[in-house]
Order: C-alpha cells, then structure tokens, then sequence
C-alpha cells in the first residue's frame, strides 16, 4: 500500500506499544498520525507466532495492576481496551513460584495482605519483615506521579537518593534470612536483576504491579496491539508494515523534514517519535545531529541480558494448564543467575503455559525462559532472519539450538519427570530472534539497564537535541506494558496539556 504524499503533525517510528500509544493519544487529540513498522507484524514485544496451531508470546507472558482501579486498568480503559480483552486472572494465592534446587517452593499471592499472609506461614519469626518490605514499596511508588495517576511536575523523578537505592542491598536491610531474601527477590528475572546495580525502584514499581493485579492474554499478547491498531486507525491515523526507516533529511533550521524509507519513499512530518532503541535512533538520524557527549553516553550504555526461549508444543491433553508461573533458581543466590557460568548453563529459568480459551484444563504448550548473552550467537551475528527477510543461518546455529534445546530440557525433567513423553514438538529462538524482530542490537530483554551506582547517566529524556525528534519505548521511564504505557504519556506531555490527559485517564 502505498503511503499518501501529505505531511503528518506525527510520524511515529515503530509500533511497539509505545508507538501505538503515542499514536491513540496524539489521534485523540485531533492530530494526524502515522505510524511505520519494519516487521511483517504489529507490536514489538506484544508479537506472537503460531507452531501447530498453538499461540506463543514472545515477550508478554504476563502482566499486572489489571485488578478494577489498579494504574495499567485504568490506563487501558482509556485505549477502549478493557472490554475487549481476553484475559485469565492468575492463582490467587500463588500466581508466580518461586522454586529452588532442592524443591522447596515459595508463593507469591496476589494482594498485599495475601501476599504477606502467605510467605508468614513460612518464615513465620520474619512476620515484621515481611511487612516492612510491602510497606517499603508501596512508599517507594508514592514517589512516581503517573504511575499514580497524578500530574508530574517534570517527566522524571527527580530524587537521586531514591534512585540510588540498590535493590539486593534494600531488601538486604529489611531481613537478615537469605533464603527469605532470596525470595523477595526471586522473580528478578522480570528486570534481568544484578546485585550491583539494579534500582530499589525498579524492584518495586514491577513488585507491586504484579501484586495488584496479575493476568494472562487469552491467545496472546498480540491482541492489544490488534485492538489499539483499529481503535487509532478508527480516529483516523495510518499504520503500515514494512515500512524500514533508514534515514532522514533535514530543513536548515537541523530539524527532521522526513524520513526515508527502506524503499526509497520519504514520508514528511512536523513531529516525530522514535519508539526505537535510543542508540539505534541515532543510527538512524546520524551521529552528527547530536551532541558528542549524548551519542557516547547512549552508546555506551550497557542492556540487559538477552535470552534463550524453548517454546513446546504438548500433546493433546498430556500436560495440566498451570495458572502461575514458576521462577526455578539452581544456585545459592537468586542475584547470580544473570552473569551465569556457561559450563553450568542454564542456572535458572521461568516456566510458564500460556492460557488459551479454547482449553482452560490441559496446557497446549509451555515457554521456558533462560538468560543468554548476546555474545553466545556472535558467530551468526552478520545473519538476519524474519517473515519479512527471509534467510537461514545455517547448520551450525541450528546444531547450536539443538544444544541448547537439550540442556533445557534436561533441567526441566528434575522438575517434571516425565515431560518427554507429553512433548510434541519443540522450537526455540536466541538473542538474534529478539535482534531481528525488536531492533536490539543486543537482543536485549529490558532495553538499557538502569544503574543505581549512576542513575542519572542510564535516565534517557524524551526530548532530542532534534528539536522535532522524541523518544518513547521501554528505556523512557521503565519497561514492561505498564512501564512502556506510562513512558509514552510522559512522550505525549510535550505535546497534549497534561492535566487533561491525566484526568481523562483517570475517568475513563
């Protein structure tokens, strides 16, 4: 389809759900909008993709504060996307599960008041600290007005002591018990959580989402895409698949006059909103539109850790559905499973069967994420593969999944036993799966790490020295859906009065 030849107030780049976000938001408002995805598929992180008729997500397998008058629910009544989605309330009194090498399991219940009824039946000389610890999070979120639902005075928090809280040392402080700790902290796995530099903060706005409300999509995560994809082309705007930014040029003035496209048409705007990687958007718009010290410091920032994802495919009811997720940690601590010995690998994983409305007993399949470097698929790095550019990368790296695929499941048979004999079929996708459809140099799982050795260096502003030019995406304010829905509101504050928006939110 070929892309009309006007000039756009917005041209949004990307359509993960920061640029769909952006893209409702500023179409709500009577703006024009376009909004261009490289990929065959809408989405970013919200993607799934079929193997025999069963639905895998490639990266929202769960999602929280979705409990009637939690942030994400309200957020999501304002996109129209409440009633619209298929959704499956996990375990009430255990939807996550912490599990460690000898079999003790430890239940995260949803609900403060469960959540800490629950783990006391445990530790029940460590009550006091338990409370503490809620307590401590639900302070800590008091200090981030939109998570709140409350008018911001600036786009970020700006209380560095708060900021640079360490997580492991907090919780370190809350309660002497390790293993209690190790608990705590135990679903690290939601942030890629390193013991010498992830953010209190991060632990506790992502802690009390889940807390509040936790949820599997029906059929996938792709549906939210689906639904704001209508509802903001219904307001008006364009969306188009590949569609590749590569490029751009530029009025005297060095703002964007248009970008150029992968194949050759240019698309002209007033306003444009990168919901691309930040180092990547410089790629893009080129190095010299910036400033020196900006392009190194975002250039140098470290990601996260990427993954390696085994995706099974069971036999026809052979294997219950399970309504929690299961954190497996084979060593002493839960912080040293991202920096993992590969001769150990996999030193932990997460487990989840994804629910489908077509079977609410048996499971049809079961995704198990483990961390990987990057640096483990380097000698397949010049390769690229999607449904859009199609190419194989070879024997080797097929042998190499094969490996990987075995060792997988071979630490997953401690757990279940028989799982073999129920297994169908298996696939799997590295940290080049994550590259190709996400645009991560990395494959990153989380985007940029945050750091609170240094937090204002990994705190990525919204506005460019591009002074037509935005970020929004998941390194804004936090990632996830909720983090990446409130990151494209703080995008959007530039643009629509704040105050209105908020409470448009907040009475939907």
């Amino acid at each position: 389809m070929a892309i009309t030849k006007k000039e756009y107030d917005f041209v949004i780049i990307g359509s993960g759900l920061g640029g769909l976000a952006c893209a409702y938001i500023l179409a709500s408002e009577g703006h024009s909008v376009i909004v261009l995805e490289k990929n065959h598929q809408i989405g970013g992180n919200l993607q799934v993709f079929s193997r025999e008729k069963c639905i895998f997500d490639t990266g929202v397998h769960y999602i929280g504060s979705l409990d009637e008058g939690e942030n994400l629910n309200q957020f999501f009544k304002y996109f129209g996307l409440m009633k619209k989605l298929k959704l499956k309330r996990m375990d009430e009194d255990g939807f996550d599960v912490i599990r460690f090498k000898d079999g003790k399991e430890f239940k995260h219940a949803q609900g403060y008041e469960n959540f800490i009824a629950t783990l006391t039946k445990q530790f029940p000389e460590e009550k006091n600290a338990i409370v503490s610890y809620c307590n401590a999070i639900k302070e800590t979120c008091q200090q981030f007005p939109v998570y709140n639902l409350e008018i911001p005075n600036s786009s970020h928090v700006n209380n560095i002591a708060l900021l640079s809280m360490n997580a492991y040392e907090h919780i370190a402080a809350i309660t002497s018990n390790k293993l209690l700790q190790n608990v705590l902290a135990g679903t690290n796995g939601l942030y890629a959580g390193e013991k010498e530099s992830t953010p209190w903060y991060v632990h506790a706005l992502i802690m009390n989402s889940y807390l509040t409300g936790a949820y599997r999509l029906k059929d996938g995560g792709s549906q939210i895409a689906i639904h704001m994809s209508k509802s903001i082309k219904a307001l008006g705007a364009e969306i188009y698949k590949r569609k590749e930014v590569v490029g751009a040029n530029f009025k005297e003035n060095g703002e964007i006059q248009e970008v150029i496209l992968k194949s050759g048409e240019v698309v002209k705007g007033k306003k444009f909103i990168s919901n691309v990687h930040p180092a990547i958007t410089i790629d893009i718009f080129g190095e010299n539109r910036f400033l020196k010290a900006y392009t190194k410091r975002i250039k140098g920032l470290k990601d996260t850790s990427s993954s390696f994802i085994v995706h099974l495919v069971f036999k026809e009811n052979t294997f219950n559905y399970l309504n929690y997720n299961i954190y497996q940690v084979n060593i002493d601590d839960v912080w040293g499973t991202v920096n993992y010995n590969p001769k150990e690998w996999p030193q932990s994983y997460f487990v989840c069967t994804p629910a489908n409305s077509k079977n609410e007993t048996f499971a049809e399949s079961m995704s198990v994420m483990t961390y990987m470097d990057s640096k483990e698929t380097d000698q397949w790095a010049d390769t690229h593969n999607t449904i859009a550019n199609k190419n194989n990368r070879g024997a080797d790296y097929e042998a190499f999944k094969k490996e990987k695929e075995e060792k997988v499941i071979t630490v997953l048979e401690e757990q279940f036993p028989d799982i073999r004999l129920k297994i169908k079929s298996i696939y799997s996708t590295t940290p080049l799966t994550f590259r190709d459809y996400i645009g991560d140099k990395t494959g990153a799982l989380y985007g940029i790490a945050k750091d609170n050795r240094n937090p204002l260096k990994t705190s990525i502003n919204s506005r460019t020295k591009i002074k037509n030019l935005s970020l929004t995406g998941q390194n804004i304010v936090l990632h996830g859906v909720l983090g990446v829905t409130i990151g494209a509101f703080v995008t959007c504050f530039e643009f629509v009065d704040k105050h209105q928006l908020i409470n448009k939110v907040k009475n939907s």
